[in-house]
C-alpha cells in the first residue's frame, strides 16, 4: 500500500484483541510498521515499534518483514532491521510514487544502495497499479518497475510486487525482463486461472486479509490451488484487517486470522501450514538470523 494513499479507514475504533496464539511460528512476510504503529504524520517511537513486534511473538509471529514504499520508509525499514532479529526489510519505490514522478534516478540509486545491505532482503514492494494511477502514470510506473526487477536481481535478493488491476501488464513486464530467482505477489488478488499463470512461472502467492472477506471466494479458490510451497502469509498492516475485524486498525499479531483462514481453505493441518509458511519464507528472504 502506498504511504500516499490514507489509513484513516483502517485505524478506526480501538486495537481489536489478539488472537489465539497459533501452534507453532508462521512469519508476517508484509507489513508496514511504520504507518501501522506510528502513522501518517510521525514515526514510532523504538519502544512502540518493539512493543508491536512482541505482541506479534506473543502469538506465534517471532519474524516479520517490514516493507518501505517510498526513499524514506525505505531507510527506515532498512534501519528496523538492522537494530532487530525479527524483522527483515524490503525497499522499494511504490508504483503510485513511481506514478507520481517519485522514481528519480536518484531515489533509485538510494533503493540500489539500500539493497545491498546485509538485512535487506527484498526489493519491494514495486509493480503496477492501474486502479489508483491514471493512465498518465502508467509509463512511469511500468520504467520503475523495470528498475526495480533489476536492483533485485543484481543483489541476488527476492522481489515483492504490488499488483492492483495489472494482471497481465505485471506477467508481460516480469517475461521481458526476466523474474528474480524469488518472485513474490503481494497481497494476491488474481482469481484461480491468474493463480495458475504466477504457480507455472515459480512464483509464490502471499495471502493476506482478504482472504477471509465474504465476497473473496475467488482468492480461497487461488488459495486452495496453490501449491504450499508456493505459499506465504501477510498482514499489509495497517491494511485490510481480516474478517470479522475490517475496519478496525490491522496489525502483525492478526495475522493468525488469515493463517487459519489458509489452513481452512487448504485442507492442511495448523502445525503443518505454519511450518511450511515459515521454510517458505526462510527459503524466499533467506535466515532471519543471519
Amino acid at each position: 500500500m502506498s504511504r500516499s494513499a490514507s489509513s484513516r479507514a483502517n485505524r478506526r475504533g480501538d486495537p481489536p484483541p489478539s488472537p489465539e496464539p497459533l501452534p507453532a511460528p508462521a512469519v508476517d512476510s508484509h507489513t508496514h510498521f511504520d504507518i501501522a504503529v506510528g502513522g501518517e504524520d510521525r514515526q514510532p517511537t523504538d519502544a512502540e515499534v518493539d512493543e508491536a513486534i512482541a505482541a506479534a511473538a506473543a502469538v506465534g509471529v517471532p519474524r516479520l518483514v517490514q516493507v518501505g514504499v517510498d526513499v524514506a520508509s525505505s531507510r527506515w525499514s532498512a534501519e528496523l532491521a538492522a537494530r532487530h532479529p525479527a524483522v527483515l526489510a524490503a525497499v522499494a519505490l511504490h508504483p503510485n510514487e513511481a506514478g507520481a514522478g517519485a522514481a528519480t534516478e536518484t531515489a533509485l540509486a538510494e533503493i540500489e544502495r539500500l539493497a545491498a545491505l546485509p538485512r535487506v532482503r527484498a526489493v519491494g514492494e514495486t509493480g503496477l497499479d492501474r486502479y489508483r494511477t491514471g493512465e498518465d502514470g502508467w509509463a512511469a510506473q511500468e520504467a520503475s518497475f523495470r528498475a526495480h526487477i533489476a536492483i533485485a536481481k543484481r543483489h541476488g535478493i527476492a522481489l515483492v510486487i504490488h499488483d492492483r488491476d495489472a494482471h497481465d501488464e505485471v506477467l508481460r513486464v516480469l517475461e521481458d525482463e526476466g523474474a528474480p530467482e524469488h518472485t513474490v505477489l503481494h497481497c494476491f488478488s488474481g482469481d484461480a486461472g491468474f493463480a495458475r499463470r504466477c504457480i507455472d512461472r515459480g512464483y509464490v502467492l502471499s495471502f493476506a486479509g482478504t482472504l477471509t472477506f465474504a465476497n473473496a471466494g475467488y482468492l480461497r479458490e487461488a488459495a486452495a490451488l496453490t501449491p504450499l510451497d508456493q505459499l506465504l502469509v501477510e498482514t499489509d498492516a495497517p491494511f485490510l484487517t481480516p474478517a470479522p475485524l475490517r475496519g478496525r486498525p490491522n496489525s502483525a499479531r492478526l495475522v493468525p486470522h488469515t493463517v487459519r483462514a489458509l489452513s481452512d481453505v487448504t485442507g492442511t493441518p495448523l502445525e503443518q501450514l505454519c511450518a511450511r509458511l515459515t521454510a517458505n519464507a526462510e527459503r524466499v528472504f533467506g535466515s532471519w538470523a543471519g
